[in-house]
């Protein structure tokens, strides 16, 4: 899978990847999820085909999960040790703010952090698929956010934003590179 860039902040990498969240040797990967934890179509629903339906039946019955907390299961036949659940809408398909994408991914860091044998993860973009956040919105949101979680100290030593759409991946690089002199 194409690396495409990293940064060093304190003692964790960022780093983009082009390609399949679901193909990283990572010890756990983020899902978009939405609250009933229904991994129907984009990247849930290619979780769900990667690891097996026994995903989304351990997230289920851990639903509804608000938009601002998270959750995590097993990984199936995934090579992860985790998938972490971070719901930006209420049920699926629907729009969402950027305020909803902020709240997923502090949430998805926050239980990342709080798992003792994380010291990797995959985060793919939140909310610019059926949510509609713009890709340039998104990728600055988490990028503050993931900088913020950094500076406040973490034992996470890899943090992947991975994105199958090469537009998304340039706008993650985009904020990288203008904040890379931290």
């Amino acid at each position: 899978m194409p690396f495409l860039y990293g940064i060093r902040i304190n003692n964790s990498e960022i780093k983009i990847y082009f390609g399949d969240i679901t193909k990283l040797n990572v010890d756990a990967i983020v899902n978009a999820a939405n609250s009933l934890m229904i991994m129907g179509g984009g990247v849930a629903g290619a979780i769900k085909r990667a690891g097996g339906d026994i995903i989304e039946k351990e997230a289920m019955k851990q639903a509804p999960v608000p938009v601002g907390s998270a959750i995590y299961t097993t990984a199936g036949k995934l090579n992860v040790k985790y998938v972490i659940h971070t719901p930006t809408m209420e049920r699926p398909a629907m729009r969402i703010n950027q305020e909803n994408v902020r709240k997923a991914i502090r949430a998805a860091l926050k239980v990342a952090e709080a798992l003792e044998d994380v010291f990797s993860l995959a985060i793919p973009a939140l909310g610019t698929g059926v949510g509609g956040v713009s890709k340039k919105n998104a990728a600055e949101i988490m990028i503050n956010e993931i900088l913020t979680f950094i500076k406040g100290g973490t034992k996470l030593r890899e943090i992947i934003l991975c994105d199958i759409n090469k537009d998304q991946c340039n706008e993650f690089i985009k904020v990288l590179e203008s904040v890379k002199d931290l």
